[in-house]
């Protein structure tokens, strides 16, 4: 079967107030590296990802075309855009900067900045399976018992462990359905908001809007999402194991 275009929608608009620095996270070092840059190289690097949008504070536009594209030379970067209020609303935004022919066939793998640890055997195990299922989002079966809550702070039910999965990105779509999902969005974001349904990543738009059901694939335990100084020391005694 013929390789269909993949687009990495890569969001790094965050404020990352929770991090307590004044540069945010995604540009804080990282073994020697912004925090962005090690996603965005092994997009760069890798065989499933043809190009990538990155999508940033509109007045950190220039910084990253001069301080990514030109210093570190990343050339499947076709373009910068600004991102929007909510992370959906930057979605939307990076959707819109695809090309049109890019929005009608191939997928859209869609990535938090912030999260360093995406590596190719990942993205070949998302990638096989979007062709099959055309929604799917990379996570873990979590690895401590959940428990739900009632709005009174006491146990309401405790959900079957294997059951349980924390999510991650990329999370992955056929182009078509996902601009459809978006755009949707866009049009009845208020119908939702109303309703109390808030839209906490793009599988949820997926469902909400779609009806459609999203596979889940195996992502790995460190592909966490930089929030805390405490896990940007994590990453740091992850890439040192690595590079022994």
């Amino acid at each position: 079967m013929e390789k269909k275009r993949c687009t990495a929608i890569v969001l790094a608009a965050g404020q990352g107030k929770r991090m307590g620095t004044k540069t945010q996270k995604q540009y804080l070092n990282l073994c020697g590296y912004p925090v962005l840059w090690h996603c965005l190289h092994t997009f760069e690097e890798s065989a499933v990802i043809d190009d990538m949008i990155l999508v940033t504070g509109e007045d950190q536009i220039d910084y990253c075309r001069t301080e990514f594209v030109e210093k570190y030379g990343f050339r499947k970067i076709c373009k910068i855009v600004a991102g929007g209020a909510e992370r959906y609303h930057s979605v939307l935004n990076g959707l819109r900067a695809m090309e049109k022919n890019a929005c009608e066939d191939g997928y859209v793998f869609i990535h938090d900045g912030a999260r360093p640890f995406v590596d190719e055997p990942m993205l070949e195990r998302v990638y096989a399976d979007v062709c099959k299922y055309e929604a799917c989002v990379v996570g873990m079966p979590v690895k401590d018992t959940i428990k739900i809550a009632d709005t009174d702070g006491f146990i309401k039910e405790t959900p079957k462990r294997s059951l349980v999965w924390q999510i991650q990105t990329p999370q992955v779509f056929s182009a078509s359905l996902i601009c459809y999902a978006y755009e949707e969005l866009g049009r009845r974001e208020k119908e939702l908001l109303d309703r109390g349904i808030q839209i906490t990543d793009d599988a949820m738009v997926v469902e909400e809007i779609c009806g459609r059901k999203v596979r889940l694939t195996e992502g790995s335990y460190e592909n966490m999402k930089l929030t805390t100084p405490e896990d940007l020391e994590i990453a740091e005694t992850f890439l040192r194991r690595k590079n022994r």
